[in-house]
């Protein structure tokens, strides 16, 4: 299984990760720009006004003082156009706006809780069956209502999700209890799951391989063993393990006192 514990960043699987590496390595760029800078700025300072004897001290004018002001205003100037110009247009593009084109998506949804990831794929007629909060159980715990025609075919897996590489993947991240949080380092991808809530994350895996899912959210006494598998493969071992995979078939109602 690929991880992010290196010296550097974690392999980027996913088609916005260089725009994402891109802006850690410019801002990492302009740190150590900026510490040499004022390194050296300070080190002259140190040697040009070190102790003298029989020098006095001499207060600077206003102008000297609006000149001191120069590096902070250029720093300024930095940071505002890196938001415009970076952060943004990034933002934009990864979380407001889903890619088009011809190419149809693999729609999953993702429904986290203490302390696990439940993911629902709609099967071969292209629709998530019916869910119910009332249906919730230890046998049935997206609550997915199996009178209902279009879940008779649905995939349910826990902690384990399968993406083609080169296809666009829209999640729909919900959960049914606390805040969770999303994060596959790999694709550069962090998104908080909210109660109440379902939230698109879209991504483009471009890796086959193995990738750890963990929650990015301290969310109870067993956060750190929420964890999954994220399993990119060729898009004809994506069809073939979809195939391969029974119905679910949980149950059609929760046993009395069994909800959770």
């Amino acid at each position: 299984m690929s991880h992010a514990f290196n010296w550097g960043l974690p392999p980027a699987a996913a088609s916005f990760a260089p725009e994402i590496d891109g802006g850690i390595a410019l801002i990492h760029w302009a740190m150590l720009l900026i510490f040499v800078l004022w390194g050296a700025f300070f080190t002259y300072l140190l040697i040009r006004y070190r102790h003298r004897e029989g020098v006095g001290v001499r207060l600077d004018d206003s102008t000297h003082s609006l000149k001191s002001l120069v590096p902070d205003v250029i720093v300024m100037i930095f940071e505002i156009g890196l938001i415009i110009f970076y952060a943004i247009p990034v933002w934009a593009h990864i979380k407001m706006k889903f890619p088009g084109g011809k190419e149809d998506p693999v729609e999953l949804n993702i429904i986290a809780q203490q302390f696990a990831w439940n993911v629902q794929y709609p099967g071969p007629d292209g629709k998530f069956g019916r869910r119910k909060p009332e249906l919730i159980n230890f046998y049935n715990p997206i609550g997915l209502d199996m009178t209902d025609p279009a879940a008779q075919d649905d995939v349910v897996l826990a902690n384990e999700i399968h993406l083609p590489a080169g296809t666009k993947a829209l999640i729909h991240l919900s959960t049914l209890d606390v805040i969770h949080s999303f994060g596959v380092p790999e694709f550069r991808l962090k998104q908080d799951a909210v109660p109440g809530m379902q939230i698109p994350v879209w991504v483009r895996p471009t890796q086959a391989g193995t990738y750890e899912l963990a929650c990015a959210q301290l969310c109870g006494f067993a956060h750190s063993l929420m964890t999954g598998s994220v399993v990119v493969q060729s898009p004809d071992q994506y069809q073939a393990w979809l195939k391969s995979r029974a119905p679910a078939k949980p149950q059609q109602a929760a046993a009395p006192g069994a909800n959770f």
